[in-house]
């Protein structure tokens, strides 16, 4: 047996690894229902002040990243991406919702869109902090 260790994944192993992955997969699950969602927001000039990116997966919208620029916190965008991300989840066949935060970034956030708590997992990624797991039911 031939195990090779590496910190740096080239694009051709993850590519390697993932179609061996889907091929098994795709046995159990209908991987035409898996897609990638994003919602952005771009000021006058173009330039990014905030954005949801998300992957459908079957009938649960997965939210992998939720960033809003540090101007424009508190004044409703990110309650607009996640609320325009939902409806488009939706649209597109989601009935759940499915988010990950650590302690220092947004649980109440999440907690206020409706999301509830399902799992923590403590000192992760380091002693003291949490990574918590929310759901969310999304309206038929």
């Amino acid at each position: 047996m031939n195990l090779i260790v590496k910190h740096e994944v080239t694009e051709q192993d993850q590519s390697e690894l993932f179609d061996g992955l889907r091929r098994y997969n795709q046995q159990f699950v209908n991987l035409s229902e898996w897609s990638h969602l994003a919602v952005y927001f771009r000021d006058e000039s173009g330039v990014m002040q905030g954005g949801v990116i998300a992957r459908q997966q079957g009938e649960w919208l997965d939210i992998k990243y939720l960033w809003v620029h540090e101007s424009q916190r508190g004044n409703g965008l990110g309650r607009e991406l996640m609320l325009r991300a939902m409806q488009e989840a939706v649209a597109i066949g989601c009935r759940h919702a499915l988010v990950d935060t650590f302690s220092f970034q947004a649980l109440p956030f999440y907690q206020k869109l409706g999301f509830e708590e399902q799992m923590t997992l403590a000192d992760f990624p380091h002693k003291g902090m949490q990574r918590h797991y929310l759901i969310k039911d999304l309206p038929a």
